[in-house]
């Protein structure tokens, strides 16, 4: 693997407010990639609020992190 590349892993994101069959297979680097890559292609909307919780669940091992992303800003932090 060449210096600074880093490894492209599968996740299943979905947002927390809606039904998880709306979850989509996302390959990227990392799981804030992931959150990322989801919100930008989101087409529903759940109510007026200009923020969207992604939950990112890593298809290799399991673990799950969720997301906050303001869709005003792009600006992404953890929900916890």
């Amino acid at each position: 693997m060449a210096e600074g590349a880093q490894e492209i892993r599968r996740f299943s994101v979905q947002a927390r407010e809606v039904d998880s069959h709306h979850a989509r297979v996302v390959e990227e680097a990392s799981f804030e990639a992931a959150a990322v890559a989801y919100a930008e292609d989101f087409a529903m909307v759940v109510d007026d609020s200009l923020e969207l919780s992604i939950i990112v669940r890593d298809l290799a091992d399991g673990r799950e992190h969720c997301f906050r992303i303001d869709l005003e800003t792009g600006e992404t932090a953890s929900c916890g």
